[in-house]
């Protein structure tokens, strides 16, 4: 458990060094792009798990993907000079996502614990129980863009 955190620190530190070379409007179009692509993928395991024609294979997919991108260190996409800014839409972080760290911290560690969660329960291919993660994971997204994220 102490190596992989060491790892994940590693990881966003190298992280941080090669983001801090990107542009205030390519990073908030670097992380607008990871979000709408892990909700693509929660829609997909969504329409799996309602449609009626669950495929493992497909929801396999789109939960490894979330995980990926929930591992990926997004959080170095917040840049000094991106509070404000276009990416392909404005953003719409509000001012408390650079003030309320220990908040943010909070929610980003359970939003990452219910991805690595989903990519498990997704791979038993137990259509109910990914059901329920799914409404686990959704509630951590909800949490981050209620407290986050601005509306339209």
């Amino acid at each position: 458990m102490k190596s992989k955190l060491l790892l994940s620190l590693l990881a966003v530190a190298m992280a941080g060094t090669a983001v801090a070379q990107v542009k205030p409007e390519d990073a908030i179009k670097f992380r607008q792009s990871g979000y709408g692509f892990m909700a693509w993928n929660m829609q997909r395991i969504k329409m799996n798990v309602e449609g009626g024609n669950y495929n493992k294979e497909e929801v396999v997919k789109a939960a490894n993907a979330i995980q990926a991108i929930a591992n990926a260190g997004m959080g170095a996409l917040y840049l000094p000079g991106t509070d404000k800014g276009t990416g392909w839409e404005p953003t719409r972080a509000k001012a408390n996502i650079w003030t309320d760290k220990e908040k943010l911290g909070k929610v980003a560690m359970e939003f990452n614990k219910e991805a690595n969660e989903m990519a498990k329960v997704a791979a038993s291919g137990d259509a109910a129980a990914v059901g329920v993660q799914l409404g686990k994971l959704g509630g951590t997204c909800k949490g981050c863009h209620d407290d986050f994220k601005a509306k339209k």
